[in-house]
């Protein structure tokens, strides 16, 4: 079949690739002038199986009760005159019922355990080098009721597979000796061993090339902007061209990795997702100092903050800010980053010029994706991955690739289109007016 990809992302290109593997013609139709020049861009860099509770749960909705007006708090709702918003923000209280959480964590479980594996063959099947370490994600308390609190999840995720070992506060520094200026404040943490680091970008502009050579087309600097329609058959869309021409592509299936623009570009067809833009921050620092540098992959609990070693750059990720398609950056966000950083690897990195940068993350209340079909025939969504779209990326491309070709994927993943729908968003899709 002759399949479209909306968005050159980790996850549109990840699709591109397993398509392309499937034996489809496939052609990607991107608005940047490359691939991973958004989302996947520099974010934090964690393959984070067992790090991967949804935002929405209780624990995490009391923290946000404080954070409110905070230009610094790790999360950072600003209201706006946008009814997704706060529908968005409803739906997210939902979410945040406990028989929910742990129903939503088995399902992102699942799903990132089946990406880090398709990343692994993937990566020995083609050699990508993308500054990766295999060496676990530590993951650091320095409030002792959020660590005990935290044990539960903890046990959680080992049920359902994942190795999270809690550790102490000592064994904590034994695993990152760089952490050792804060070993006063720290009373424990979380370790799993089997869990990654990497930069999504190189990954991602390298899958891109190899993709290329494989026969996918990629259509850079061409912006979508709208799909067409026969009846309840998607054709294929309008898009503007690197040349600024209208022109039409047609295709016998559409997939939609747009991230946070999937949601726009789907509402006039009656499609509505529940998916609303979390600006997350990174900063990315030149390391002077490689002892006082960490070399495992971190998570700061207190300020929602990660931390990955990249070759001789130290990326610090994190945060999020509700407020809309923005993506301005907001100088109090940034230097409370670089603080935070600072007082844990003073040594470490030269601090004198960060390199900042913003993205917007395609978020649902649950954290749990939309991948699989839709009341259009042909039309494909894979997108709403949210802060794991690198965790997930590889393993959501092969399973769309799979249910694009009629085939079940292996993973066991609530797919939309499947009776067992994992949130309420599969009635819209079904209901919506025509």
């Amino acid at each position: 079949m002759k399949i479209l990809v909306l968005g050159a992302g980790v996850v549109g290109t990840a699709s591109a690739w397993y398509l392309r593997q499937a034996g489809h013609d496939v052609r990607v139709l991107e608005r940047q002038a490359g691939a991973a020049q958004e989302t996947s861009f520099a974010n934090g860099g964690q393959i984070s199986v067992s790090h991967a509770e949804p935002w929405a749960n209780p624990a995490t909705l009391r923290k946000v009760l404080t954070w409110l007006g905070k230009d610094d708090a790790p999360l950072l709702f600003r209201p706006r005159l946008d009814p997704l918003q706060w529908q968005w923000a409803l739906h997210y209280l939902r979410e945040c019922l406990p028989a929910r959480v742990s129903r939503n964590m088995r399902q992102i479980v699942a799903l990132a355990e089946y990406s880090r594996q398709s990343l692994q063959a993937l990566r020995r099947e083609t050699g990508i080098a993308y500054d990766h370490l295999e060496r676990g994600i530590l993951h650091f308390y320095t409030e002792q009721q959020e660590f005990d609190k935290s044990q539960a999840g903890a046990a959680l995720l080992r049920e359902l597979g994942c190795p999270r070992n809690t550790v102490s506060a000592d064994e904590v520094i034994r695993l990152e000796p760089a952490l050792r200026h804060a070993r006063g404040r720290i009373v424990g943490g979380d370790f799993t061993a089997s869990d990654e680091s990497g930069d999504v970008h190189l990954f991602t502009t390298a899958l891109a090339g190899r993709a290329a050579r494989a026969g996918v087309d990629f259509q850079f600097s061409t912006t979508v902007t709208r799909l067409l329609a026969d009846g309840e058959r998607i054709t294929g869309v309008e898009c503007i061209d690197a040349q600024g021409r209208h022109r039409i592509e047609h295709a016998d299936a559409v997939v939609v990795a747009m991230g946070s623009f999937s949601a726009p570009l789907l509402q006039p067809q009656g499609i509505r997702l529940m998916l609303y833009p979390g600006k997350g921050y990174s900063a990315t620092y030149p390391i002077i100092d490689p002892v006082s540098a960490p070399s495992v992959s971190l998570t700061d609990d207190g300020h929602k903050l990660v931390f990955s070693r990249l070759g001789d750059r130290l990326r610090v990720a994190g945060t999020c800010e509700l407020n809309g398609y923005t993506r301005e950056l907001n100088p109090v966000r940034c230097a409370a980053i670089t603080r935070r950083v600072q007082a844990l690897f003073p040594h470490a990195c030269d601090y004198s010029d960060p390199v900042y940068w913003a993205g917007l993350r395609p978020l649902t209340p649950s954290n749990v994706p939309y991948i699989g079909a839709t009341r259009y025939r042909q039309l494909f969504l894979n997108t709403g991955h949210g802060t794991l779209g690198w965790t997930m990326g590889c393993g959501a491309g092969r399973a769309i690739a799979d249910l694009v070709s009629g085939r079940r994927p292996e993973v066991d993943f609530a797919f939309c289109g499947e009776a067992s729908r994992h949130e309420a968003a599969l009635v819209q899709l079904r209901r919506a007016p025509r």
